[in-house]
């Protein structure tokens, strides 16, 4: 792809949703070649694609996590934090590079571990080239709600609001509405600002979502997961209630455009269409 790109001249290259938009081994060779990755930067992909480091991060930062393993984890490590889990509470096996649902498993008896765990890094390994897993304690009933992120080269950050794709099957998304109803309002503030802390950082640039569980049995309360270093396939559902092209506002970022161009400070998000205004822009 790069050598194609150079052979024709592309001073640019838009790996898309999926496929080579998180790879850091991509946007660096593109970097070397002098073609600009539209994306955020090498290093951001590389933080953020280990979901073990955007966690840990996301705890310096004090944005509250689920309890889990702090890294690639052994079969052993797996046990050994199952163990550590309340009477009838259930863990979740992850992988680390990766998403879609693929390479995960949720075991809520000690007698899965060991195939759950050798399930989700064959699975890991097949689907990303990586077969680290790590632990992590699952949430029974959940709200899922992700955060998307906007920033310039300049180290502006802003957000479009949410969305909530909280209807999935087998851990994949079906359904992502916008915005995500019935979420009181000091909790979207809340999701808001660690979004845009993350973002900050991470010395974020381009697109990308901040993801988030909320505990419906415990009063919503919310922790950060995971964050998606690209535009997402559901990207469109934003571009209809804000009526921001995030691809055009991509490209545009990519050339060196700041958000204050583009009019997409935090002091001039747009508003939802046909939703109440409910706080702070």
């Amino acid at each position: 792809l790069v050598a194609a790109a150079r052979e024709l001249g592309c001073d640019a290259v838009h790996p898309g949703y999926g496929f080579l938009s998180e790879s850091a081994g991509f946007a660096t060779r593109c970097a070397e070649a002098g073609i600009h990755f539209v994306g955020p930067k090498p290093e951001t992909l590389a933080l953020l694609g280990d979901k073990t480091r955007a966690r840990a991060l996301a705890r310096e930062l004090g944005v509250p996590v689920l309890g889990g393993t702090a890294g690639p984890s052994s079969l052993e490590q797996a046990h050994a934090f199952f163990d550590t889990l309340p009477s009838g509470r259930a863990m979740v096996i992850k992988a680390a590079f990766g998403g879609g649902g693929r390479g995960m498993r949720v075991v809520r008896a000690r007698a899965e571990l060991a195939e759950a765990y050798a399930r989700c890094r064959s699975e890991a390994g097949a689907a990303f080239g990586d077969d680290s897993v790590y632990c992590e304690q699952f949430i029974e009933r959940a709200r899922h709600v992700e955060v998307q992120v906007i920033a310039d080269q300049s180290g502006t950050v802003s957000h479009l609001w949410e969305r909530e794709c909280s209807l999935q099957r087998r851990h994949q998304k079906l359904l992502e509405i916008a915005p995500a109803p019935g979420l009181p309002g000091a909790v979207r503030e809340r999701l808001i600002d660690w979004a845009l802390e993350l973002a900050r950082a991470t010395r974020y640039q381009s697109l990308g979502t901040f993801e988030f569980l909320l505990d419906v049995q415990h009063n919503l309360e919310p922790v950060f997961i995971e964050a998606n270093p690209r535009l997402q396939v559901e990207h469109t559902v934003t571009e209809e209630v804000t009526g921001v092209d995030l691809v055009q506002a991509q490209l545009l970022l990519s050339q060196g455009k700041t958000l204050e161009e583009l009019q997409l400070t935090l002091a001039s998000v747009p508003l939802i269409f046909g939703a109440p205004f409910w706080g702070k822009r």
